[in-house]
């Protein structure tokens, strides 16, 4: 059973009794559910995950009045709900993720992930929230809201950045993909660094996830579950399998075997088969970008595309950042 429905089956069949017969009047106002960290709260558990942090729990989410009048109490209440559920023995707790569980104020919730317990007003503040982090704050399920307090900042969370934002970020996920993968991976190559050039590939694939999930307006989950995530977009669907080919590809220190300082200054060294999986990637993105009417160009260098992404952003305190901000 997967975490999440596991989740909801405890809360109705033990922990809904329970609150609706001590608090009756708490729970007209709290809202329930299971969001927040853990590959349960994304639906991307398995069998690996009972190991640690998983088990019967979902967390209850108080306004601030009734946190402070009643959570310590609804807490213990909570503390003592039997730990075995339907065959499950009792949720798992690293020191890494305590808490995870349990009562929650729902400012407080908020704070702890996004750094303000309400949703930004202003651009820029949109702009240095990480996308995990986001991504943390909204997956998961609610399985009750009776005040609408918390789904009413979580809808608005959900709705995603601000188009100048999302514009920003993906002008910067299109430089640094640029960089270092149309750029940097191959110069690195030549010059036999090959640690540098696997760090350039991987700056190029963690940005190519970035910018396949901005495209689609969802926000990428930590690092973990980046890659996962994308099979369920829907727009540049191809990418994913690419850049799994990308990755697992042999290692290509033959093509540069007696490759000369002066070749492939500007030209693409084809022996390369990574270099043409990254050109593949980069132009899937192109075309993407031209179909959302975020670039008017049409060669598939990145470099070239990002200016034309930058003049799309209306909002003059986001389009002055450097391109690479976001």
């Amino acid at each position: 059973m997967k975490g999440l429905e596991l989740a909801e089956k405890y809360f109705e069949e033990i922990g809904k009794p329970m609150l609706m017969e001590k608090y009756p009047q708490v729970y007209e106002r709290m809202a329930v559910g299971l969001v927040g960290q853990g590959s349960e709260c994304f639906g991307f558990d398995d069998e690996l995950s009972t190991d640690h942090d998983f088990g019967p729990g979902f967390c209850i989410w108080l306004n601030q009045q009734d946190f402070q009048e009643v959570g310590i109490r609804i807490m213990m209440d909570y503390e003592r709900l039997p730990g075995e559920f339907m065959g499950m023995p009792a949720r798992t707790a690293t020191a890494q993720g305590g808490g995870r569980v349990g009562v929650h104020e729902i400012g407080n919730f908020y704070q702890n992930f996004i750094g303000s317990p309400k949703v930004p007003e202003k651009p820029l503040e949109w702009l240095y929230i990480p996308e995990s982090y986001l991504a943390t704050a909204t997956n998961g399920r609610v399985f009750v809201d009776n005040l609408g307090e918390f789904s009413e900042i979580r809808g608005k969370l959900l709705e995603f950045y601000p188009e100048d934002v999302r514009i920003k970020k993906i002008a910067a996920r299109a430089a640094v993909m640029a960089q270092s993968g149309q750029y940097n991976y191959a110069r690195l190559m030549k010059r036999g660094e090959y640690v540098g050039a696997s760090l350039a590939l991987s700056e190029f694939v963690k940005n190519t996830i970035s910018m396949v999930h901005l495209l689609n307006k969802e926000y990428t989950p930590f690092y973990k579950w980046a890659f996962h995530s994308m099979a369920a977009l829907p727009k540049v669907t191809q990418v994913r399998d690419k850049l799994n080919q990308l990755v697992g590809m042999e290692f290509q220190k033959e093509a540069w075997k007696d490759v000369k300082p002066q070749e492939y200054v500007f030209d693409l060294n084809t022996a390369d088969k990574k270099v043409n999986l990254i050109e593949d990637i980069c132009g899937c993105v192109v075309k993407e970008l031209q179909e959302q009417g975020l670039t008017d160009r049409t060669d598939d260098f990145l470099e070239n595309h990002t200016q034309e992404i930058m003049k799309r952003i209306q909002d003059e305190s986001i389009r002055s950042r450097h391109v690479m901000e976001g």
